[in-house]
């Protein structure tokens, strides 16, 4: 493979760790299986007909999703045996489940063997980004890791992506640093369940209970995933019970309040409202920009503010569409040989964007900015200029080129007959005061920019 072949692949393996999960990920691809590009598709060799079987029925879609995410278009994939990486791999698994002890701490760094990226370290609590609506999480995660047994339990709920995982790791790490000999399990609710069901089967009970019960910290993601495993949640209400009685420290996350998680119980869902229960809400603007600078700095090719900001504006929902979309960047500047630009990632990050916008016109956008305002209909089409027209009609300009198809030279013509560098210079201008959080300034006022930009929006939507 050349070095552009490389890279691609390298991102392509990201996508695919992201979306099968960092356990699946080592389990089925972490040196069993070797990806590589030819002939304008993926290849997936495997080590033997099981794994092939396997990996066709159960990984073809993510598979195809990550050729998508790294590279903006699906590739064609096939699979082919290669009996060399049998032979320089540990026999193939019969279940997709980890042992316990994969899951008691992040895997130590290893050299790349294969191809394959090497396993992935937890992440940290310093490493998390703050924002307005993740601050009080953080500061529990931060209590809880200095005083084991302090809040019990400690309950993280959130949406996807809005860093719950990253809070669990944290805590796991800051309490193994202070206390290197703590016995703290970090796992799923799936890996627990699976777990304990082996348990049961394999007459190992006793020896499951004296390891969960006998931990000094236990760490679960995903609790819904509980939902309606009577026997499963049984065992865990006593794992609850045992642990806090002994003052030891048990944290939970879940995608939702605990009252509201169907299936679990009303003596799991007590348990789990007697303790320190914490929101994390989807990253406002500054938070995503802060996540978009912090990946971007960890990657090999440099992106330019203006991207950042673009990107962080644009990709509303959480982290790892922002991850996504620098991969995607990555990728595509390593396979071209160019530079990050901001109309590259605009064309790159397209069918990523916000769809709701397709079918807004430049008409739209023009009533909603003067509605905001406060501005006569047209203004923003006729030729005056000062302080009361210039930003609301760069703001226009800005939300033109975000939601709508048309060319820089349609959208100068229509706002006051200007050429398209006007628009260019409009749109930098405009993610220069998202990136620096100015206010918009309008005749004798400021306005907060991103409020304005979500009340134009709402008008918008509501048209």
């Amino acid at each position: 493979m050349t070095k552009s072949d490389r890279e691609i692949v390298s991102a392509l393996q990201l996508a695919l760790a992201e979306k099968v999960g960092s356990d699946r990920y080592e389990l089925w691809f972490g040196g069993r299986t070797r990806l590589s590009l030819a002939d304008g598709g993926l290849t997936v060799s495997v080590p033997d007909r099981f794994f092939q079987d396997w990996l066709r029925k159960n990984f073809r879609h993510e598979l195809e999703a990550s050729c998508v995410a790294a590279l903006g278009k699906p590739l064609p994939i096939s699979f082919e045996i290669d009996s060399q990486l049998a032979l320089a791999a540990s026999p193939a698994p019969r279940k997709p489940a980890p042992s316990p002890e994969r899951r008691e701490g992040p895997a130590p760094a290893a050299p790349e063997s294969g191809g394959q990226p090497p396993p992935r370290r937890f992440a940290s609590l310093e490493t998390f980004v703050l924002g307005g609506g993740n601050r009080l999480a953080h500061l529990a995660a931060q209590t809880v890791a200095q005083r084991l047994g302090s809040t019990n339990p400690l309950v993280l709920h959130g949406p996807t992506g809005v860093g719950k995982t990253h809070l669990l790791e944290g805590i796991w790490i800051a309490a193994k640093k202070s206390r290197p000999s703590l016995h703290a399990v970090y796992l799923s609710a799936e890996q627990f369940t699976t777990y304990y069901v082996d348990a049961v089967r394999g007459s190992g009970l006793p020896s499951f209970r004296r390891k969960y019960r006998g931990l000094d910290l236990l760490l679960i993601d995903d609790v819904q995933f509980f939902a309606n495993k009577k026997a499963t949640l049984g065992e865990l209400l006593h794992t609850i019970d045992a642990l806090i009685r002994d003052g030891r420290q048990i944290v939970f996350a879940a995608d939702r309040l605990p009252a509201q998680l169907p299936g679990l119980g009303a003596e799991l869902g007590a348990r789990l409202q007697g303790g320190l229960v914490c929101g994390i809400d989807p990253p406002d603007y500054e938070t995503r920009l802060g996540i978009v600078r912090q990946m971007a700095s960890r990657l090999d090719t440099e992106v330019p503010h203006d991207v950042q900001a673009f990107v962080a504006a644009q990709l509303t929902t959480h982290a790892r569409a922002l991850a996504g979309a620098l991969n995607r960047l990555h990728a595509h500047s390593q396979a071209h040989e160019t530079p990050v630009t901001l109309a590259m990632a605009e064309q790159c990050l397209a069918d990523m964007l916000p769809s709701y916008g397709r079918g807004v016109r430049l008409a739209d956008i023009e009533q909603a900015v003067c509605d905001i305002f406060g501005l006569e209909p047209k203004t923003l089409q006729s030729p005056a200029k000062g302080k009361l027209v210039d930003h609301p009609r760069m703001l226009a300009m800005w939300l033109a080129r975000k939601h709508t198809r048309a060319a820089l030279s349609e959208i100068g013509q229509y706002f006051g007959k200007r050429s398209h560098s006007t628009v260019v210079a409009a749109q930098k201008k405009i993610n220069k005061l998202i990136e620096s959080s100015a206010p918009l300034v309008v005749g004798q006022r400021d306005c907060k920019l991103e409020d304005t930009i979500r009340r134009v929006e709402d008008n918008l939507l509501a048209g």
